[in-house]
């Protein structure tokens, strides 16, 4: 294989693995970056920024509830309540004047009271009813007259308003002596609950919903719940969450994980006693890794520039050297002239020129006389001094599409183009007198040397080989003819000159 196609092969080798190196590098660093950056985003949600959206809202729903809370319980210390029942609760209007006044004054939404004498439901407006424990949506009455406990929290829909939902605080009355006479309290709309979910929705893009212990949605933000899914809507009809009801099992907390349309979801999920609902909590992790893909995708683009850059620099550099390889190859370092190999590259493509242009090429093959005498006098530095000056005489006395080059020691071969041998021989004649009378200075001598030369004209039928063995044959002939001379040597021909 050529030197140049194995040095070729070898810069393609080398470019290919930097290639993968830099690219398996730079990839393998991004991605355990953006996997490093994924598991704490998903650590924090899962961890830090739901449980403290859950706690958060469950801390304002606590606030919101203290104050009705209060008031129902002075509703059923209240003397007026009292001794207007245990009078006989002769005129309804009184009653009806008080839960107003509690309703206006205190800025509830509904205000009540229920006789446990004449099963009489009393609100703002007047007489709403007679309760009755077989009417399903008076259960909750009965309920309140059978609990140990002094009040409950209810949701449920207020008949006096149209149905809407409603929290309702029902606290029991006793008279003095302790008897159970009904019950009181007073009603909040969800509104300001629909508000709060709306604000840490909007603030922290997240979903809030409600659902009871049956696994049905009961209260969501203004825009519906998580998916779509609206109030009164099962979990199970919800995509991505039809196995959590059977998850939920008993009222607890909890961290739940599901897909939906190809997002992860992370939900947080909090018992609320108080109203006995779930409050959810859910945050997809899409707004989030999409920063977290452009920041890799920037990365990935930066590191396929730097790889680009890397690239061209490294090829540069590559040709660089290979063309300074290339050089020392075939340029001999002393003289600076191409060597050898050089000339071979050079002579050939000459050669094809010639017989495809027609035109004569002449050989001259020249040897300094008694350079050994003069290495051994002077020393080696004062031959190369000498081989330096010679060569650059060389450059300067020719045209610059003659080649000419060292052959080896103190030999140098010249190819001169389009040039035959009459031309030739007066150019070798001029080359020989100006050595004679040239001198070079070395430590205080002026050396000199003369060379003698061969030449010899390229026939139709030389190769390069033959050629150059005709011009050595008449540098042969110069040498046994006294040197300092040129010799031609034609084809058949040993005549000197």
């Amino acid at each position: 294989m050529p030197l140049q196609e194995h040095t070729k092969q070898s810069h393609r080798l080398l470019v290919i693995t930097l290639v993968l190196l830099l690219g398996c590098g730079f990839l393998a660093t991004s991605l355990v970056s953006y996997q490093a950056s994924l598991k704490s985003i998903r650590n924090t949600i899962i961890n830090t920024e739901l449980p403290l959206t859950s706690d958060n809202v469950y801390s304002e729903i606590q606030k919101d509830l203290v104050r009705p809370i209060l008031i129902s319980s002075m509703m059923s210390r209240d003397t007026f309540v009292r001794d207007w029942v245990m009078q006989g609760e002769k005129n309804a209007e009184p009653m009806t004047r008080y839960l107003r006044e509690v309703q206006e004054h205190y800025g509830a939404f509904t205000s009540f009271f229920i006789s446990d004498r004449t099963l009489t439901y009393y609100q703002t407006k007047g007489v709403l009813k007679q309760v009755s424990p077989k009417e399903p949506r008076d259960i909750w009455y009965f309920r309140v007259r059978d609990m140990k406990e002094p009040y409950e929290i209810n949701v449920d829909v207020d008949m006096a308003n149209q149905d809407r939902l409603t929290i309702f605080i029902n606290y029991k009355v006793f008279d003095y002596d302790g008897k159970f006479l009904g019950a009181t309290g007073v009603g909040l709309t969800v509104d300001a609950v629909i508000k709060l979910i709306d604000e840490y929705q909007r603030r922290y893009d997240r979903s809030v919903y409600f659902v009871d212990t049956s696994g049905r949605i009961v209260l969501t933000g203004a825009n519906g719940g998580p998916l779509g899914a609206r109030v009164g809507q099962k979990l199970s009809e919800v995509p991505g969450l039809e196995d959590l009801q059977a998850r939920l099992g008993r009222p607890q907390t909890g961290k739940f994980a599901y897909q939906e349309r190809g997002r992860d979801h992370y939900l947080n999920v909090r018992y609320i006693p108080e109203l006995d609902w779930y409050l959810f909590v859910d945050k997809h992790e899409g707004g989030l890794l999409a920063g977290l893909r452009n920041t890799l995708y920037l990365n990935l683009l930066i590191c396929l520039l730097v790889t680009a850059i890397i690239l061209v620099l490294v090829t540069r550099l590559m040709r660089r050297y290979q063309h300074r390889i290339a050089a020392l190859a075939t340029t001999d370092s002393l003289t600076g002239l191409p060597n050898r190999r050089g000339f071979e590259l050079l002579a050939g493509q000459a050669l094809q020129e010639a017989r495809r242009d027609r035109k004569p090429l002449t050989a001259l093959l020249l040897d300094l006389d008694h350079f050994k005498l003069l290495n051994d006098t002077y020393g080696h530095q004062a031959g190369d001094q000498v081989l330096q000056g010679f060569a650059q005489n060389l450059r300067d006395g020719l045209r610059q599409s003659d080649i000419v080059c060292r052959w080896g020691g103190e030999e140098f071969i010249i190819l001169l183009k389009d040039t035959g041998n009459a031309t030739a021989h007066q150019l070798a004649e001029k080359v020989r007198g100006e050595v004679a009378a040239q001198r070079y200075p070395f430590r205080g001598v002026n050396l000199q040397v003369t060379t003698s030369i061969g030449l010899a004209e390229m026939h139709p039928d030389d190769s390069l080989d033959s050629l150059i063995g005709r011009a050595d044959r008449g540098l042969y002939r110069a040498k046994q003819s006294g040197r300092n001379c040129v010799c031609v040597e034609p084809s058949g021909n040993h005549d000197a000159l």
